[in-house]
């Protein structure tokens, strides 16, 4: 009897602090799916930030996917204040810098 009492006030303690994230969210003037769509996109920066570094050269269908992923990413980051990603603002940088530069590129190709 015990073991269910600890079960249910722990289940009542998670619930109570997803809805206190969820009205956080809320209350920052986002919404949810937004909020959870800009932290798959922070993992995506942190990806394209390393590929950025690593590769200079990079093949046509390489170029196709990281502009891809960065439109997304950038997409995602617009829909979110500011202040959530000020540490991310280098790599957020450095994508962009690199995303002009292909853009560029491509577009003198062309």
């Amino acid at each position: 009897m015990d073991l269910l009492a600890i079960i249910y006030i722990l289940v009542l303690i998670i619930f109570f602090l997803i809805a206190f994230a969820i009205f956080q969210i809320k209350s920052a003037g986002m919404k949810v799916k937004d909020f959870w769509t800009f932290i798959k996109a922070n993992q995506t920066l942190d990806k394209l930030y390393a590929f950025s570094k690593k590769y200079e050269k990079l093949s046509s269908q390489e170029q196709v996917i990281f502009l891809a992923e960065a439109e997304e990413v950038f997409s995602a980051f617009s829909k979110v204040p500011d202040m959530l990603w000020e540490e991310e603002y280098t790599k957020y940088m450095e994508v962009l810098n690199k995303y002009k530069d292909i853009r560029v590129m491509r577009w003198t190709s062309n």
